[in-house]
């Protein structure tokens, strides 16, 4: 195991989180535009953060929100997603979803609603602690 990751994660999933930050796929590219250096109201976010077995597109840890893009590689693949938002929620994280077009159309929405759920009080976690940080 590296001497980044702990026993919470996956390291495979630190690797692959690693080769994910290299190529942005143009969606990912317009969200991460506008959500890097604090310029959405502040809040920090990172890109492609390791969270348990799964490395998260985007993430605010300080409103412990996960933030996934899904585009045509995702139909499909609705239950694996179901068990990703699953294992999110149980960890006490909110995820959200959007369609990589909600992005390219609706770019304002998606961001709204990204402010919207970082602002909204934080779910907790299955056993009733306060969730950890996944970094």
């Amino acid at each position: 195991m590296s001497e980044h990751a702990s026993s919470r994660h996956d390291p495979n999933a630190y690797r692959l989180a690693r080769a994910l930050r290299r190529p942005l796929t143009p969606t990912e590219a317009i969200l991460w535009r506008e959500l890097r250096g604090k310029r959405l109201r502040g809040l920090k976010f990172c890109r492609q953060q390791p969270v348990g077995p799964y490395v998260a597109d985007f993430f605010c840890a300080d409103a412990h929100l996960v933030v996934e893009l899904d585009g045509d590689s995702h139909v499909g693949r609705e239950e694996h997603d179901a068990r990703r938002t699953a294992y999110l929620e149980a960890a006490g994280l909110r995820a959200i979803r959007f369609w990589n077009t909600e992005v390219y159309d609706n770019l304002d929405g998606v961001l709204a609603a990204i402010l919207d759920a970082c602002t909204s009080p934080t779910p907790e976690r299955a056993d009733g602690r306060p969730p950890p940080s996944p970094l």
